[in-house]
């Protein structure tokens, strides 16, 4: 049973003290549909006893990643991430229930320093959920979003089929798709790294789509509950903008599902039905705080930020006219993504990178351009 001290009755006549002090929030609430359940106690055994490595283990997705695997006793837990604060607080989380967590301090672009990291600990399942993920962001910084998204990805495949791991499942996005941005583009390529690996090996390569996860770190949930403690307004780009949404333990559950539905080479998406007006899930967070639009909080409506765009997709039209579905769970689509030239892809990510660490963000575009006709860049005003 949960307890909560009440303020005074005259405290909220007052008006010294709001409702929301006193209401928790069901964040399942903003969802519009119900939250997935991912039978995960069927489907898990293959992270029993196991060595399993979480990359980006500092984050929201990484965290809650390794709050879920915790519980089917893996035989060590490696959690990496260039945060140290990040780890710090997951650590501190976990340490009391479960013990056999170590934290490694490393940047997945750094290749010498994650090969001997894989030769130490040979994890046998890698979750790499490790990227920059801020869409308006890596419009500034193209090369960051090179290296960190594309070639950390790749760093961090080949070592886990070099030192012999059974799974990886790699975390891409919804952005991917037509993408707009170079966040999205970058993962694209992600994505086509993994596929591509797959038909070379025996490490089985797996990659999962998610849309907005809900209360992430950088998620627009927790900026509007900032801004709707600090009074408003509170900030939407568009009155027709649309995402498809997810809560954190559906992420990680779909992560953990995928990684031991996948053959290899699969590209996972949930089914996280209609996608919701970003307008809105602001007002109904603002009235599930006990306050009124208009009266209390204000919305205003700022534009599309660069990079971005009014509608997600979580499929192409090509995936979508694949065969799709047969993933073994309802809830859980498989897209049938296009055949990667192996080759080609290597060549062009060799030119990417040699273009990243020139800081040549205008060729960086066109080369990602060049590899995706589909990338149709809306970079907004950049100042």
């Amino acid at each position: 049973m949960k307890i909560r001290t009440l303020p005074g009755l005259h405290e909220l006549v007052d008006g010294k003290v709001s409702v929301s002090r006193i209401r928790n929030i069901r964040i399942e609430d903003l969802l519009g549909r119900e939250p997935v359940d991912l039978n995960l106690e069927e489907i898990s055994g293959y992270l029993e006893g196991r060595r399993v490595m979480v990359t980006g283990g500092g984050g929201s997705i990484g965290g809650e990643l390794a709050r879920q695997i915790c519980r089917f006793g893996p035989r060590s837990l490696i959690l990496l991430d260039h945060d140290e604060n990040g780890l710090f607080h997951i650590n501190l989380e976990l340490e009391g229930r479960w013990p056999g967590v170590e934290l490694v301090v490393a940047d997945i672009r750094d290749r010498d320093k994650m090969d001997k990291i894989f030769g130490r600990y040979r994890p046998e399942v890698v979750f790499h959920a490790a990227a920059h993920k801020h869409v308006p962001m890596m419009e500034f910084h193209p090369d960051e979003a090179v290296m960190k998204n594309i070639i950390g990805t790749k760093n961090v495949a080949e070592l886990a089929e070099k030192y012999g791991a059974e799974r990886v499942v790699m975390i891409s996005t919804d952005k991917a798709i037509n993408p707009t941005s170079v966040m999205g583009a970058s993962k694209r390529v992600a994505e086509m790294v993994v596929k591509d690996l797959a038909n070379k090996n025996k490490t089985k390569f797996v990659a999962v789509r998610f849309g907005n996860v809900l209360e992430s770190n950088g998620s627009v949930v927790p900026m509007f509950k900032q801004q709707i403690s600090e009074g408003g307004p509170v900030t939407v780009t568009d009155r027709e903008v649309k995402r498809y949404f997810m809560t954190l333990p559906e992420a990680s559950q779909l992560v953990i599902q995928a990684g031991a539905l996948g053959k290899g080479g699969e590209v996972f998406v949930l089914d996280m039905g209609e996608p919701v007006k970003v307008l809105d899930m602001a007002r109904e967070l603002i009235r599930l705080s006990g306050l009124e639009v208009g009266e209390d909080i204000e919305i205003k409506i700022v534009g599309l930020r660069p990079g971005e765009k009014m509608f997600e997709e979580i499929m192409t039209e090509e995936e979508r006219s694949g065969v799709l579905g047969n993933s073994g769970h309802e809830k859980i689509f498989i897209a049938k993504v296009e055949e990667v030239n192996g080759e080609r892809l290597e060549k062009d990510i060799k030119e990417l990178e040699k273009l990243a660490k020139e800081m040549d963000n205008e060729g960086v575009m066109r080369k990602l351009q060049e590899m995706m006709p589909s990338y149709q860049p809306n970079r907004g005003i950049l100042k």
